[in-house]
């Protein structure tokens, strides 16, 4: 459904939930005063009022701009009747939901330097606490990347058993 996979996609690159990537509406989708474009949108979970900015990339998975709804005919049961087969037409075997998309957002930025504060006020939490347990994830992620290198030689044992 191509509908949930540019949706799905969208809120890897934002950290939108999907209850607000059903909601948004082309009119939401507005250029801001740096040349880019943003979202201006109220959080349907949170009610939080905010303008978030969003690259090209996410830009073009809304496709191409129109009125009303940006992710036509994305609902909760589309998600529910698509979600499951596309991933593991993938090859992925782990129990995803939508939600996973927007770990996935905060994780990325996380690991790729965002700082927590940033990450915060982009998934739109009222709790800075919320967004650590990401940060806890990206950390656990270092410390086993860390263990991987190591410099002393293997023992004749460990050499018999590759």
């Amino acid at each position: 459904c191509d509908v949930l996979r540019r949706a799905g996609l969208f809120s890897c690159l934002t950290g939108l939930r999907l209850s607000d990537c059903i909601r948004l509406q082309w009119e939401n989708i507005v250029k801001l005063a740096d040349g880019g474009w943003g979202m201006d949108i109220i959080t349907k979970k949170t009610s939080t009022a905010a303008i978030l900015p969003i690259s090209e990339e996410a830009l073009q998975l809304c496709g191409e701009r129109g009125t009303g709804q940006v992710f036509k005919n994305l609902t909760n049961s589309t998600v529910a009747l698509y979600l499951k087969p596309w991933i593991k037409a993938s090859g992925i075997e782990k129990h995803i939901t939508f939600h996973c998309f927007r770990h996935t957002f905060a994780t990325l930025q996380l690991a790729e330097g965002t700082d927590i504060y940033t990450v915060s006020k982009l998934l739109t939490h009222s709790n800075l606490a919320t967004t650590q347990v990401y940060a806890d994830v990206v950390d656990e992620l270092k410390r086993d990347a860390a263990e991987r290198i190591s410099l002393k030689m293997p023992t004749k044992a460990e050499s018999d058993q590759t």
